[in-house]
């Protein structure tokens, strides 16, 4: 168990070996801030147009999708009319998250063809897993199976043309025989196959540090979550700047990380409201971060 006192020291420690290495000379402001739309779930399902134009003023220019189904697509929009909607507000959608349950739990490849398919259609980059159903993911060999059906779905991406990424929560970071899920699935990946999408708020909030995971793991973490933890309840999220985690240092380790691009998310907790939060999120990362 990491205690709060071991993990704010391990932290320190980490925080002053990044900032003393002298080959990070990543430009940030060379980065366009992006945003996760399951920020704005309660919106985008009644008014998509409105949602994304409201994303563009207030100053993203690129997206992550969520929530794609064979039934529903996007939203009732299929890939098509939501690229053009995308287009029409100069924004690109350079993730997308889909739900791969069905493949991850027995290979079946229906829903990654699906996924794959849509993902080309929004030219995204990256096609994202962001989940793992719990009934999959209860011991090392579960864990090593899953890794073992992302190495499977990295090479359908990249014949695709595209990118494989995998998001984490907080359970990743549960121990199963004295090693964790992440250790597990960080170490039997193909690195040429799978990326990592790092959730900088969940590998906080399970008392792990980014910085240890970016040197020791240089340049798996291709994308962030970049979602603050409001400083009297860690269970709930708050705006960018506004909340406990330390985002500042954090970017100074971008080119540790290997990170290409940055996702704002907030779930819950918006200060007036999720429009209002989104905006001073990306304020605030445009003058402190950038």
């Amino acid at each position: 168990m990491v205690t709060r006192r071991n993990f704010i020291i391990n932290t320190s420690l980490a925080a002053t070996a990044v900032l003393a290495m002298p080959s990070l000379a990543f430009t940030m402001n060379e980065k366009q801030i992006g945003l996760q739309l399951y920020t704005l779930r309660e919106e985008i399902s009644k008014d998509v147009k409105a949602v994304l134009e409201k994303v563009a003023v207030a100053g993203y220019t690129i997206v992550e999708t969520y929530g794609f189904s064979i039934k529903d697509q996007f939203w009732g929009l299929t890939p098509i009319e939501l690229k053009k909607i995308l287009d029409a507000n100069h924004l690109k959608a350079i993730s997308g998250h889909y739900n791969l349950g069905s493949f991850l739990a027995d290979g079946n490849t229906a829903e990654l063809m699906a996924a794959i398919e849509a993902a080309k259609t929004l030219k995204n980059e990256f096609l994202t897993i962001p989940w793992v159903d719990e009934t999959f993911r209860k011991s090392t060999e579960d864990y090593k199976k899953i890794a073992s059906r992302l190495n499977e779905a990295g090479k359908l991406c990249k014949n695709a043309g595209l990118k494989l990424a995998y998001h984490n929560h907080d359970f990743e970071f549960q121990k199963h025989d004295s090693i964790t899920g992440y250790e597990i699935l960080l170490k039997e990946t193909d690195k040429n196959l799978v990326s990592f999408e790092l959730d900088l708020y969940w590998v906080i909030r399970s008392g792990n540090d980014p910085l240890k995971l970016f040197m020791e793991n240089q340049e798996r973490f291709k994308m962030w979550h970049v979602k603050d933890m409001d400083k009297v309840n860690s269970a709930l999220n708050t705006e960018i700047g506004s909340g406990s985690i330390d985002f500042k240092t954090i970017f100074k380790a971008a080119d540790l990380s290997g990170m290409k691009h940055f996702f704002v998310e907030q779930e819950n907790n918006f200060a007036v409201n999720s429009f209002a939060s989104i905006k001073a999120s990306s304020d605030f990362i445009s003058k402190e971060l950038l």
